[in-house]
């Protein structure tokens, strides 16, 4: 039986680079709430049906990707506080980093929220998490560039977490200790 954590309702984002542990991590954290909810942002994305645009190189995003992933950031805030006002403790999970963090506060200001930060070593996502990620994940190439824009952009903000050997549960265990 899961162990639940009696804390009053809030929101927690969870953030990294691309198979970094993010949903899995997230999922498992909600569960441990009484009332617990998981948004994920990349299931909002798949909403859009036609006319979806996609990153497909490293950099930052731009034109009509970047105004899509803004849109799914907004969906997934806007999700997140109508659970939090219902009295659940949303976790949230996208990857948030460069102007992405202003943004997530704009769409969350007014409510208490948490930012997780999980920072596995760039070589364990490209090298041991690819070969099993069921999402297809878009290479070293991004594992690299996400790893250091995250580490430049996102240093010193939020509860930082290198769950490079550590199993998900271990994950959590850590975030609610140190939350």
């Amino acid at each position: 039986m899961l162990q639940t954590t009696p804390i009053a309702p809030t929101i927690i984002v969870v953030t990294g680079i691309q198979a970094a542990g993010k949903s899995t991590v997230a999922r498992l954290l909600a569960q441990r709430f009484p009332r617990g909810a998981h948004v994920e942002a990349d299931v909002l994305h798949h909403m859009i049906v036609s006319g979806g645009a996609w990153i497909r190189e490293p950099g930052e995003p731009e034109g009509e990707v970047a105004r899509q992933l803004r849109l799914r950031l907004k969906n997934m805030c806007l999700l997140g506080r109508s659970f939090y006002a219902a009295g659940f403790t949303a976790v949230l999970d996208d990857i948030i980093l460069g102007d992405r963090w202003r943004h997530l506060q704009e769409e969350l200001r007014g409510v208490p929220f948490s930012l997780v930060v999980l920072a596995p070593r760039a070589e364990v996502v490209a090298s041991q998490r690819d070969a099993s990620h069921a999402k297809q994940p878009l290479g070293a190439d991004w594992a690299t560039y996400l790893d250091r824009a995250l580490r430049e952009t996102m240093a010193g903000i939020g509860l930082w977490v290198d769950n490079s050997a550590q199993t998900p549960d271990e994950t959590v265990n850590e975030i609610i200790a140190r939350l």
